[in-house]
């Protein structure tokens, strides 16, 4: 996500505190907070997928590995 896109839902944002938003800007507003969400989503996913849990052992286990069944 740009950051034009992140200023722009904060503007957004702003205006909607000082008055309401019409229908094109609640829809614009919608539509780019779901993009963030979706952008913030792969980026957490892809940090949690490098991380390397160290068993008392000695064995090295990665998240991706531990999915569930």
């Amino acid at each position: 996500m740009t950051q034009d896109k992140i200023n722009r839902i904060n503007e957004l944002a702003r205006k909607s505190k000082q008055a309401p938003l019409s229908a094109d800007e609640l829809a614009e507003q919608k539509s780019l907070r779901d993009e963030y969400r979706a952008d913030f989503k792969k980026s957490l996913t892809g940090q949690l997928e490098n991380i390397t849990i160290l068993e008392p052992d000695g064995k090295k286990i990665k998240v991706k590995d531990l999915k569930k069944d």
